[in-house]
């Protein structure tokens, strides 16, 4: 294992911490091709020492960064890593940097009124959306490993503590420059881009003109993460700015949920009552936190330059989601009835609580007849009221004449069969906290080809359960 903790060298970006160790900690999940690809040999005892907080090996450094952050509109000056450290940075074989990040280890200067500990239904939660979010071909902080405990955390209720380490090429956020610029301590924030270009993306230059460049990359990078989203029926629920990437990652997973029936005005999160990260709301969230985070970055690029990188939000996000939307219907090319043609199918889905994904796996079954296959029939409350959509979808198929089974195979491998549901993820959770770990490594196979057929876990597979409109997910989770 080679580490370089070039960020903990900033003395001023947060404080040098310890993890507080577990109490008799166990290690229930590890990534070993993760681990392989990060050049860390450990024994299994080792893993759980470093994940549990009670070994660290000499060159480590842990270090709790300070950021702050957008919540729910409200500005928080200070936040940072409350429950979490960046234990180090890593050089893996082939060049790449990652940061180990602990999440659970005890409490920092940052932890506020909280305890500095994770709970095994959150650290689970986040182990499982990750992996599946990483094999959707979605950019996502990475689970290395997951270790439990007996200690008692107290949320709502007394929950098993657990400690995750997860991995991810850079943590930054824009949270971290709003606190420099807000704090009035900017002459840190070109220091902090530098970081980034050293570390990430070396072809720019450091310089206005390189700051400019990286924003506008940023940008990008965001707006096709949300598109990605979109497609994919992913509801992050706290879209603060703090919890959002400069690479354009997935980052910090808590109240997330993918879409069972579709409602456009899902919210995944029990804590936002007024909606405002609800799922058709989230890539106009995007472009509100970028414009704050070009706000930090004022000082250091042209007010032109950050508005003319702003303006290519929504031409990428829309880019982006299109072609995405095409694919996901098995169009190869663009015709100017597609948007009516989706917008169309949306309301009709709506107003029929049709499943997300389900829908979209399935459609790949459609033939040139035009016969409505019996597994997407069953979706639908009303199949009359599509009547005169599926047949202008099969004209508008018939244009491409692409054969039927080419079509199959090319929906197939962007529509997934295995996504990660509430109900899922909270029947492994149960298992979990009773010792058993069977059902999270059944769901972490699946997740890992999410767009093969296995038939055999095809129960994975169904739209979800009655029982699973009661499942509450707040900010605790």
């Amino acid at each position: 294992m080679r580490l370089d903790n070039r960020y903990a060298q900033f003395d001023w970006a947060g404080t040098a911490v310890q993890p507080a160790p577990l109490l008799s900690p166990r290690l229930l999940l590890l990534n070993p091709n993760l681990a392989d690809e990060l050049g860390m040999s450990l024994s299994e005892s080792q893993w759980r020492d470093l994940v549990s907080g009670h070994w660290l090996p000499s060159d480590m450094t842990p270090f709790a960064q300070v950021y702050a952050g957008h919540q729910f509109g409200g500005f928080s000056p200070q936040l940072g890593d409350g429950r979490a450290m960046l234990l180090g940075e890593v050089v893996a074989p082939d060049g790449q940097r990652w940061d180990l990040h602990l999440k659970g280890a005890g409490k920092t200067p940052y932890s506020r009124f909280g305890d500095g500990r994770a709970v095994l239904r959150s650290s689970l939660r986040e182990y499982l959306a990750s992996e599946a979010m990483h094999h959707l071909g979605i950019a996502t902080t990475r689970a290395l490993a997951l270790v439990g405990s007996k200690e008692p955390v107290y949320r709502e209720q007394v929950e098993p503590g657990a400690g995750l380490l997860r991995a991810a090429h850079s943590h930054l956020r824009f949270g971290h420059f709003e606190y420099f610029y807000y704090s009035g301590k900017t002459e840190h924030i070109p220091a902090l881009l530098n970081y980034l270009i050293d570390t990430q993306w070396s072809d720019l230059d450091k310089d206005a003109a390189g700051y400019a460049a990286l924003f506008e990359r940023v940008v990008e990078k965001t707006a096709t993460l949300i598109a990605q989203w979109q497609l994919v029926g992913f509801c992050h629920g706290v879209l603060n700015t703090d919890n959002m990437s400069m690479l354009g990652l997935t980052l910090d997973y808590g109240p997330y949920g993918f879409l069972d029936a579709y409602d456009p005005d899902h919210i995944c999160n029990h804590s936002d009552h007024g909606g405002r990260y609800a799922y058709d709301q989230q890539p106009a969230v995007g472009y509100w936190n970028l414009q704050r985070l070009a706000q930090a970055l004022s000082g250091v690029i042209d007010i032109e330059a950050l508005q003319q990188a702003l303006g290519k939000y929504e031409h990428q996000l829309m880019s982006a989601y299109s072609e995405g939307m095409r694919q996901k219907l098995g169009l190869t090319g663009w015709e100017d009835q597609d948007p009516a043609l989706f917008r169309d199918m949306f309301t009709l889905m709506a107003a029929q609580a049709v499943d997300y994904s389900c829908w979209f796996r399935r459609l790949a079954g459609l033939t040139p007849s035009g016969e409505i296959p019996a597994d997407v029939q069953i979706l639908l409350s009303d199949a009359a009221a599509w009547a005169d959509w599926f047949a202008r979808y099969q004209t508008r198929l018939a244009q491409e004449g692409t054969p039927q089974a080419e079509k199959v195979r090319r929906m197939n491998a962007v529509n997934p069969k295995y996504i990660l549901r509430n109900h899922l993820a909270q029947q492994a959770i149960e298992q979990a906290e009773q010792g058993d770990m069977s059902e999270a490594d059944t769901l972490l196979m699946l997740l890992a080809r999410p767009f093969d057929e296995q038939p055999e876990f095809n129960a994975y597979a169904m739209p979800a359960p009655a029982w699973a409109g009661s499942l509450s997910i707040s900010c605790s989770s």
